[in-house]
């Protein structure tokens, strides 16, 4: 399994309410996962907390077999580095990098860095003609496809994306799913994606919905 997430709970003041009540669910290697519900049910906690980016009230969360929730904040950053991809609305583009620059950041950070797969990944997601702009002279739907070829460089078992489409037009968000999808299913990475759409959840595998922190359905999307 490359996620398994056992008992998952998160509260963030003592006495209140929990934001995530026992949530368990796993993901094999090469599996797309969507993570469905209403604002504020848990999805974008759940993401954080198998990023390592926040610290779990009880449960465990296990990546690529190692259980993230003993891991200090110097190990969880290694993790994202090497394990993890993420994917979030915010595209967080280095202005000062040209596109080409940006998608190898991160695979250069895990020293994975492979040209050919980088160049693959530009032509695959439409970004060959647009390796030497920087960011500001690109659309919306232009950045995150940068955002998925940078998350996807590094060749990481799973990738985390919360609404990586929200921001797009339907007909653009649409497309870069397709080619996220296609791009993941090729590099043999998990993903995990948060959306509000029945559209794009109906492209994944499976679906899970949250529901005030607590999982209320799981199977194969509508």
């Amino acid at each position: 399994m490359v996620l398994k997430i056992t008992q998952l709970a998160k509260r963030y003041d003592p006495g209140a309410m929990d934001v995530l009540k026992a949530v368990s669910l796993e993901m094999a290697a090469g599996e797309t996962l969507a993570l469905t519900g209403e604002s504020g049910s848990g999805k974008s906690t759940l993401l954080h907390l198998v990023a390592g980016l926040d610290r779990v009230s009880g449960g465990s969360i296990e990546v690529d077999g190692a259980d993230i929730t003993r891991y200090s904040d110097a190990q969880s950053a290694e993790m994202r580095r090497r394990v993890v991809g993420l994917i979030f609305q915010q595209f967080n583009l280095i202005p000062s990098l040209t596109v080409e620059s940006n998608i190898a950041f991160h695979a250069r950070l895990a020293q994975r860095h492979d040209p050919e797969w980088a160049a693959h990944l530009s032509h695959t997601i439409g970004l060959e003609d647009h390796l030497d702009k920087y960011p500001e002279a690109l659309s919306g739907g232009q950045q995150q496809r940068v955002a998925i070829a940078r998350a996807l460089a590094a060749r990481p078992k799973l990738l985390l994306a919360d609404e990586p489409t929200g921001n797009l037009d339907e007909t653009t968000a649409d497309a870069v799913l397709k080619l996220m999808l296609e791009s993941a299913a090729e590099a043999g990475t998990a993903l995990l994606m948060v959306t509000h759409s029945p559209r794009q959840a109906g492209r994944m595998q499976r679906c899970l919905t949250l529901s005030h922190g607590v999982v209320q359905a799981s199977g194969a999307p509508p």
